[in-house]
């Protein structure tokens, strides 16, 4: 096998159902990938991860990089041993979180200089580099690095950012190992401005990748804003080639990702929310925090599987998470995480039967059953002020 490969096997409309494979394992998509940033997705074994029907995660160059160091993981046998993950890893390059995270950027065409969040230590990510991190790492999906702009940034600012990352783009496939089951994303930018995006596209295209990822998004522009990007990127992509929109994102954002033509999601907001108390149901989301909870019987999800639906009452996941107990976080990442993969696995079944737009309308109905006040603070437990 060279490269990566992939497989479209059905369509409704835009959408379509696919297989990608790797040097570790097949992808059914649409698919959403858990993330697991320094090396873990928190709060789960990889087993259980893999017992929600996730079958690749996200990692993080940026994060590895620092801590533990991609030298020491490929010397004790790549990030997939490291991990005890055997399915497939895409990892991120480590650009958004340069952008995001780390202090006193130095940012020019050879790359990225930056201090550590962690410790203020002074290190080098150019394209080059990150390319041999995530080759180091055994990333079975490596992404290009690449430039992230702000939201309020000028049309000139993010043109200026958006011809760099191509440039960069064309620095990594040239640094970019190819072997068997291995391949390279490229990432479209240009913010909101559809000329820009339409010519990041097109360098891209130029230069030839495994797969496009569309970058830049889900950083406050709301979901009208990133589905008009969507509306006039996806048509641009090429049609035998996987599509991944970067961290994004909600429920109601991965149906329209798919109703678009996107095959690939993943973000921190499943295993986020678990943590602090949010749980996602089929018919809405749930704050575990809610007195309303303290005695209901019922489990979160009736039709759900996982462990915190069919072992668990909503009254004892709620006590759990009064009481401050890691298992109330466990046992809700783990609902969320399961919830998700459900989710990505009825679009399956509704593009390969044809009904997508019609499960799409079922969806958005069934999410409105529970009310603003439900995820809200209005109705909050008043031990929560004891603990």
């Amino acid at each position: 096998m060279t490269g990566l490969t992939f497989r479209v096997t059905a369509t409704d409309g835009l959408a379509r159902t696919g297989r990608l494979t790797t040097a570790h394992g097949p992808m059914d998509t649409p698919a959403f990938m858990p993330v697991g940033t320094a090396a873990t997705v928190k709060a789960m074994t990889p087993d259980a991860v893999a017992g929600t029907g996730a079958q690749c995660i996200l990692s993080n160059t940026y994060h590895l990089m620092l801590r533990p160091g991609p030298e020491r993981i490929e010397r004790l046998g790549g990030l997939h041993k490291f991990m005890n993950w055997p399915g497939p890893i895409l990892t991120d390059s480590g650009g958004y979180q340069v952008w995001s995270l780390a202090d006193h950027r130095k940012m020019d065409e050879g790359g990225v200089e930056f201090k550590s969040h962690l410790d203020g230590s002074v290190h080098h990510l150019s394209p080059e580099r990150a390319i041999d991190i995530q080759t180091l790492l055994g990333a079975d999906i490596t992404m290009v690095l690449d430039e992230c702009t702000t939201l309020a940034a000028d049309k000139d600012a993010v043109a200026d950012s958006m011809q760099l990352s191509m440039r960069w783009a064309e620095r990594c496939k040239t640094a970019f190992p190819e072997r068997g089951g291995h391949g390279l994303f490229g990432i479209v930018q240009g913010g909101l401005h559809d000329d820009l995006r339409a010519q990041s596209a097109e360098a891209l295209i130029g230069i030839g990748f495994d797969g496009y990822a569309i970058g830049g998004l889900s950083v406050g522009e709301g979901q009208e804003a990133m589905f008009t990007v969507l509306d006039g990127v996806v048509a641009r992509l090429p049609e035998d080639r996987p599509r991944y929109l970067m961290g994004v994102g909600k429920p109601a954002d991965l149906v329209g990702g798919v109703l678009r033509g996107i095959d690939m999601f993943d973000c921190v907001l499943p295993t986020r929310s678990g943590r602090t108390n949010q749980a996602f149901t089929r018919h809405g989301q749930l704050n575990m925090r809610n007195a309303r909870h303290k005695d209901d019987p019922a489990p979160l999800d009736a039709d759900c599987g996982c462990p915190a639906c069919t072992q668990y009452s909503r009254a004892y996941l709620h006590h759990l998470v009064m009481a401050k107990e890691i298992l109330g976080a466990m046992l809700l990442t783990w609902h969320n995480l399961h919830y998700y993969q459900d989710l990505m696995a009825a679009m399956r079944h509704a593009i390969t039967v044809g009904t997508l737009t019609a499960f799409a309308q079922a969806f958005a109905a069934a999410q409105h059953k529970y009310t603003e006040e439900e995820t809200g603070n209005g109705d909050v437990d008043s031990e929560l002020n004891s603990n």
